[in-house]
């Protein structure tokens, strides 16, 4: 029962990622740190976020069409027991990420605007129980960053940067009660500085140059406890400091910078776990993130989110698949081209999340 349980929690990010604050994704959880004995993990998810608008009366009321790409998720993840009290686990996800394409030939002043960003994440860490059940969790984070963009209606431009790699750092704290299910985990992710390598078209002359940029600073709070038997709620709340995140390239000719945020988003989640027999657990959860307000960026037109997901879990001897699928309410947005008057509307969006995940304990 203990082992179903414990694992209760992480169903719904079976079918998370779609379209979260910003360019958030994986949400950068460390659950799988907290699974009993030596296990590992592979998950995959795809997410079909829609995300339409219609540009302002003074350009034309043309529709941009669908300019969210379709995208897949891929995480892994691996821990092992070296003693009673210590730890080791890795984890590869795909942190921050955006796809963007607005089709041609609508007559919206975007159109044929695409633009691509991909980061990739290796950690290693430790976790280290105390005594009174108290956990200190702490390691190092290699990522990877890499973006390009063609964006034809501010003067042809175009952007490539060049794949970079850094490290940043997790620190965290637990608390744990196994006879009931109970966990309450804080972790700390460190920003993470690029530079990369940049090749611009633009109308403002210039050789290639670097571009600093530098991936938010974030906290997560993921808890769960048994509220009945074979029944247990969790929840998290997430809060990234999108307010200091920019990629800001030498030669882009508008005054403002190519991307950038003007506050931090926060995400909450809630869910209700089950145990049905001794093969199958349920789960559903909704999920909570207030807009900014204010213009948005032409390359993320979208403004905070509601969701509802479902999962499911099947285990069998030391093998356990977890399924799940997530409906998103994407936040209104306006973009701007001039910070003054907003250039569209996007209204009406939503997105689609469909995760599977399947872990082995050995």
């Amino acid at each position: 029962m203990k082992r179903i349980l414990t694992t209760a929690a992480a169903l719904a990010a079976a079918a998370s990622g779609a379209n979260a604050g910003a360019l958030d994704r994986s949400g950068q959880s460390i659950a799988s740190i907290f699974e009993l004995g030596n296990y590992a993990e592979l998950s995959f998810g795809s997410i079909s976020p829609s995300v339409e608008g219609t540009s302002a009366a003074g350009l034309g009321s043309r529709p941009s069409g669908d300019m969210a790409g379709d995208y897949l998720q891929l995480g892994l993840a691996m821990k092992m027991d070296l003693n009673d009290n210590l730890a080791l686990g890795l984890i590869y996800d795909q942190p921050f990420g955006a796809n963007v394409d607005y089709p041609a030939g609508t007559g919206y002043y975007a159109q044929g605007t695409v633009a691509e960003l991909n980061t990739h994440a290796l950690t290693v860490l430790a976790k280290y129980r105390l005594p009174s059940n108290i956990s200190l969790i702490g390691g190092l984070r290699y990522q990877t960053f890499a973006a390009e963009a063609n964006i034809p209606f501010v003067a042809g431009y175009s952007v490539i940067g060049d794949r970079d790699g850094a490290v940043g750092y997790v620190v965290g704290v637990a608390y744990e009660k196994p006879e009931i299910a109970l966990r309450v985990a804080l972790t700390y992710n460190s920003s993470v500085k690029h530079s990369l390598d940049t090749s611009e078209v633009s109308v403002i002359p210039g050789p290639d140059s670097v571009t600093d940029i530098e991936t938010p600073q974030s906290v997560n709070l993921e808890f769960q406890s048994g509220i009945a038997k074979d029944t247990l709620i969790f929840g998290s709340i997430r809060w990234v400091d999108w307010s200091e995140f920019v990629i800001d390239p030498a030669r882009y000719p508008p005054p403002q910078a190519l991307v950038s945020y003007s506050g931090d988003y926060t995400t909450y989640t809630l869910g209700l776990g089950r145990r049905f027999n001794e093969n199958w657990s349920g789960a559903v959860s909704i999920g909570y993130e207030k807009g900014l307000g204010g213009f948005s960026s032409n390359l993320g037109p979208s403004d905070g989110q509601r969701s509802i997901g479902v999962s499911a879990i099947y285990t069998v001897d030391n093998i356990k698949i977890t399924g799940g699928i997530r409906y998103v309410d994407i936040g209104n947005a306006q973009p701007t081209l001039d910070q003054t008057n907003p250039s569209a509307s996007f209204t009406d969006n939503s997105g689609i999340a469909v995760g599977l995940k399947i872990g082995y304990t050995f």
